[in-house]
């Protein structure tokens, strides 16, 4: 079910009256109310890949009580041992006195040890399987006729299940959580089962953390009117950069793309710095719209953009640019193997396994595993001369300087030539669509440019985000609640007027 559809539109309201109107008296019976919803929108698209995220919730519920049973155990069998060594007594076979306490320990840490990996086979083997498969069998059957022979390897039929890398994501980060220690297992299903499956930011994210998200299923909820006032102002937006910019952007970009080969070095251009609007305008509006649903709800998710094509170097895009997913690798891959406390040639080995693996979660492809290399190597440089914590804030000034106004200029460049990778059907392409930009003529005899209303829709789009960029949304900056009021309706009638409604558009990240 898109946000976008009339669908959504129909759907929300309903399990809006329903779920304050009906359940508010009973916890339980709202987050069960919940969990339906939730069910109800993910099928929507196939209901028969319910049975893998309801399978994913269950393997990770139960991993999370067993950790939490070994846990018990050690601290019943240690206090036991208290005992039988306690000064000045020796009340034990003095065998079990020298030899049970390393075993035991040993033996409970294996325990709590298998349910990590039980878990992490599990779900992880779920996204290699429905995401990599074809991935492998093809690269390999790439590889060996490289070597001269011809493979007759086959590939199977998959469907990519929709937002499989977000849940997967979310319900590994609580197991890590309850196995490191950081948290404590819940015991209520339904409670995790929701917290897995939480509609509006299930397919596309933001990819929350257990320790954020799931206490709220814990807390009573009462519907508050500056929450839901804030959540419906997201979701305007949030549907004005997804179908004003996003959406158009597309129709002059897929074409660009696919007929890259014939298009002129202006055109080529224009479809790099395009397709960067559309790709951010995508993303952010479905975080936007999820981080307002959610709000409808009385839950308060993770900030997942903070005006990324503002940022002065590629570390600051990184802090800027899908939070929830950056943040992710760097809690439960960058510093597990080190971080930057290692010596430098270890710490530039971590930045490029965090920026490869990125890449690959986003897709099977070569393409993304390069665009994550991009970035590794636009990285690094800055880590190696100590520059990558510099930009900390957006600082205070109304008007950039020259010089920051360079720097942005100069990452979102870099930024867009990576995106190239990114939205390119294979590397061939991608290079054949740079090394073209720069070869071909930069004017061809007729050129059109894109339409009026994108390029004002754009330029629009930039002052609003400049201007609110310190703030959840730039509405805020005006000051008068009734002066709000025939913003709203402008930017409504923005996207009435120029939204694509022509065509079926999906949100760019369900396909990861």
């Amino acid at each position: 079910m898109l946000f976008n559809s009339i669908s959504f539109l129909i759907f929300l309201p309903i399990v809006f009256g329903l779920y304050w109107f009906v359940f508010q008296k009973n916890l339980k019976l709202q987050n069960a109310f919940l969990l339906l919803a939730s069910y109800v929108f993910y099928g929507w698209w196939d209901w028969r890949f319910l049975g893998l995220i309801i399978a994913s919730s269950a393997v990770d519920y139960w991993c999370g009580l067993k950790m939490s049973t070994v846990d018990s155990q050690q601290s019943t069998e240690n206090s036991a041992n208290s005992t039988i060594e306690g000064p000045g007594k020796e009340t034990g076979n003095k065998n079990l006195t020298k030899k049970q306490p390393w075993s035991m320990v040993s033996g409970l840490w294996t325990g709590k040890r298998l349910y990590l990996t039980i878990s992490l086979t599990f779900n992880l083997g779920l996204l290699a399987f429905f995401k990599y498969f074809n991935f492998f069998i093809d690269s390999a059957a790439d590889f060996i006729s490289l070597l001269g022979f011809q493979p007759h390897i086959s590939t199977l039929n998959l469907i990519l299940p929709v937002g499989i890398s977000f849940y997967t994501f979310q319900t590994l980060s609580y197991s890590i959580d309850v196995y490191k220690g950081k948290l404590k297992p819940t015991k209520d299903p339904i409670a995790f089962f929701t917290f897995v499956a939480f509609f509006p930011q299930l397919v596309a994210g933001p990819i929350e953390r257990a320790s954020n998200l799931l206490p709220q299923f814990f807390k009573k909820r009462e519907f508050e009117y500056q929450q839901g006032s804030d959540g419906m102002k997201l979701i305007l937006w949030g549907l004005f950069k997804k179908m004003v910019i996003a959406d158009n952007c597309a129709l002059v970009v897929n074409p660009i793309f696919e007929n890259y080969q014939t298009a002129s070095g202006l055109e080529l251009i224009m479809g790099a710095i395009l397709f960067a609007f559309q790709i951010y305008g995508d993303f952010s509006g479905y975080s936007d719209i999820a981080i307002g649903v959610a709000k409808l709800f009385g839950f308060d998710l993770m900030t997942n953009f903070r005006t990324p094509y503002f940022s002065r170097d590629i570390a600051e895009f990184w802090r800027r640019w899908h939070i929830s997913l950056s943040t992710w690798f760097r809690d439960y891959v960058y510093i597990p193997l080190g971080g930057s406390r290692v010596t430098k040639v270890k710490a530039i080995r971590n930045i490029f396994i965090v920026f490869l693996v990125s890449g690959f979660w986003h897709g099977a492809n070569w393409t993304f595993i390069a665009w994550g290399g991009i970035h590794a190597a636009l990285f690094i440089p800055i880590f190696l001369i100590g520059k990558n914590r510099v930009h900390l804030n957006e600082g205070d000034h109304m008007i950039p300087s020259f010089k920051e106004l360079i720097q942005m200029i100069s990452t979102f460049t870099l930024v867009s030539v990576a995106w190239v990778f990114f939205r390119a059907n294979s590397i061939g392409d991608a290079l054949g669509y740079l090394i073209r930009t720069f070869s071909n003529p930069l004017f061809p005899n007729s050129f059109n440019w894109f339409g009026y209303h994108l390029r004002v829709a754009l330029v629009i789009f930039l002052v609003l985000e400049w201007i609110g960029r310190k703030r959840s949304n730039w509405i805020e900056i005006i000051p008068l609640k009734w002066y709000r009021y025939p913003v709203y309706f402008l930017v409504a009638f923005s996207i009435m007027y120029w939204g694509v409604f022509t065509q079926k558009m999906d949100f760019i990240y369900f396909q990861f």
